[in-house]
């Protein structure tokens, strides 16, 4: 990488010496200009989520053709996330409120929120910052500042204190 800086990586998690989550904790630490897309044969949670959390831009499993492999680092490259079919469900499945009925996640939220301004709005509701929802949910600052602006027109919140009381009232968080 330091002699021939690539714009992305195509990584497997599981190789000799230093493992894949390792790698890209190193790739990202060392040339955090590079994006990395991991190809593998695990699509477990706790492989995606480490992954992701390491730095990871993608996450492919080896059943991809080449098509898919050649978008997925050409989308990783302009700043954007590409998963799997598989991956995305086991991502799903890993953030589903724990505890709730299946009825009551998919529960449409109220005034028109999607499910992810609502999930925002949750956040928010137990007190977590702007970077913190991003790093969270492995969305940008400003993608995360887009949604409380919509959450902020749908609710009729003027600020932060107010979109709390909102959640509060509506059971959201």
């Amino acid at each position: 990488v330091a002699e021939h800086h690539p714009d992305a990586i195509l990584l497997d998690l599981h190789m000799p010496v230093l493992d894949g989550i390792g790698a890209i904790r190193r790739l990202t630490a060392e040339h955090p200009e590079v994006a990395i897309v991991v190809l593998t044969t695990y699509a477990d949670d706790s492989s995606v989520l480490d992954a992701l959390r390491a730095g990871a831009r993608s996450y492919l499993t080896k059943d991809a053709d080449y098509t898919e492999i050649a978008q997925a680092l050409r989308a990783a490259v302009g700043g954007l996330t590409v998963f799997d079919p598989r991956v995305h469900a086991t991502l799903l499945a890993a953030t589903a409120a724990p505890g709730k009925p299946e009825a009551a996640r998919s529960a449409p939220p109220p005034d028109g929120l999607t499910q992810r301004e609502a999930e925002i709005l949750g956040m928010i509701a137990r007190g977590m910052t702007n970077p913190e929802i991003a790093a969270q949910l492995f969305l940008s600052n400003h993608t995360i500042k887009t949604h409380i602006s919509r959450i902020f027109a749908k609710t009729g919140a003027r600020d932060r204190a107010a979109a709390i009381g909102y959640a509060h009232r509506h059971n959201i968080g």
